[in-house]
């Protein structure tokens, strides 16, 4: 009964009683995922591309049809609302998903172009099949169009008789797919998908696995890792891409778009997204000091952690808002924001063992911990 509530839906932490055989299939084998309660909205009409870039921090005019993009959108102060990726399925037809609901702040900008923005959530449903046999998998299950398929493009396909699109894209840092497909074809698809995956030791997997993945990736949760600046309560909470390492995805120099006047006085910021490496010796030495093994969280965790310059914790730098023990790459790993000054070199972790707070040492290190080159290869 690991369920968790997603958008309104049920959705599954784990389908076994741990999580981990979830976690190592997606890393070594497949593993399968319901994607579905994600927001997705169908944008399409003659000044559709128009209207994606003007509210896209990317150009989407520069997004050919076929092609995936990940972005966000910014208030007009240059703070991050979200964060999505825009599928170019047609010239004038795209399919825009996000973790938080957006119909709203997209049909605020719409006026005065020829723009449909229509919510599909409840009619399209989405999987996501990740894991190094991925590709192996979707072509024994007959989808043949994929075979060649580069990384951040998409497809339009057949499965089990069904019309699809496939992306290679996903949440885990790994070689993987998403799947679109009519809601009313999901289970026919997700059958197809768990016959041909018997042969790859595909499994099914839960939200509790894709945190770990998605944490060893460096990829943002939304509410955990930043917040959505429209529902922020204080301005301390409020992000702009180049503080969450999105500033790659910013071009200031084309037609405006909003948030662009605000974000050329902010392309130096103050705090930056990094990693830690925690230090496993001194961790695993604070609870032999106790008589007690190691006792880390199997899950990955979501709670802020101070982040200080000093071991006596007298100078505060910033917090760590995710992290998780590593199975794959055998660490102690977390995603941090910290000043800008201070992200290099080393850093002290807050860590409790028993009601008694202590300071770790940590590697400031680049946030993607795991990015294996056959995320990226060429088929």
């Amino acid at each position: 009964m690991a369920w968790t509530v997603w958008s309104g839906y049920y959705a599954v932490q784990s389908y076994l009683l741990q999580h981990e055989q979830e976690y190592f299939a997606i890393r070594t084998a497949a593993g399968l995922l319901d994607v579905s309660p994600l927001c997705k909205y169908r944008v399409h009409g003659p000044d559709s591309t128009a209207f994606l870039s003007r509210v896209m921090v990317r150009d989407i005019v520069r997004l050919p049809v076929g092609r995936v993009a990940y972005t966000c959108w910014c208030d007009h102060n240059g703070h991050v609302i979200g964060d999505g990726t825009v599928l170019r399925q047609q010239e004038t037809t795209y399919l825009v998903t996000s973790t938080d609901p957006s119909y709203a702040w997209f049909c605020r900008h719409q006026r005065g172009l020829a723009v449909q923005v229509n919510d599909v959530t409840d009619d399209l449903a989405a999987l996501a099949l990740q894991g190094p046999v991925s590709r192996e998998v979707l072509l024994d299950a007959g989808a043949r169009e994929i075979e060649k398929l580069a990384y951040y493009h998409a497809v339009r396909t057949s499965l089990a008789g069904k019309s699809i699109w496939v992306s290679r894209t996903g949440y885990t840092g790994d070689l993987g797919y998403e799947i679109w497909i009519p809601v009313e074809h999901a289970l026919t698809v997700w059958d197809a998908l768990v016959v041909s995956g018997e042969n790859y030791a595909l499994r099914p997997a839960g939200l509790s696995a894709l945190d770990m993945c998605r944490v060893e990736a460096g990829l943002l949760l939304q509410h955990v890792d930043y917040h959505n600046a429209l529902h922020a309560l204080v301005n301390s909470r409020k992000s702009t891409p180049f503080e969450l390492g999105l500033g790659w995805m910013v071009n200031l120099d084309r037609a405006p778009f909003i948030g662009q006047a605000a974000l050329h006085g902010l392309v130096q910021p103050d705090v930056k997204l990094v990693g830690l490496d925690i230090d496993w010796s001194e961790t695993e030495a604070l609870y032999r000091q106790c008589g007690l093994p190691p006792a880390l969280p199997t899950r990955a965790w979501r709670t802020s952690v101070p982040v200080y310059r000093d071991r006596a914790r007298r100078r505060q730098i910033g917090y760590a808002t995710s992290g998780t023990w590593s199975p794959v790459l055998k660490k102690n790993i977390a995603l941090a924001t910290v000043m800008t000054q201070h992200a290099a070199g080393q850093a002290q972790i807050e860590l409790t063992v028993e009601h008694v707070r202590h300071a770790v040492t940590a590697r400031i290190v680049p946030h993607r911990f795991f990015n294996p080159p056959r995320k990226t290869a060429h088929f």
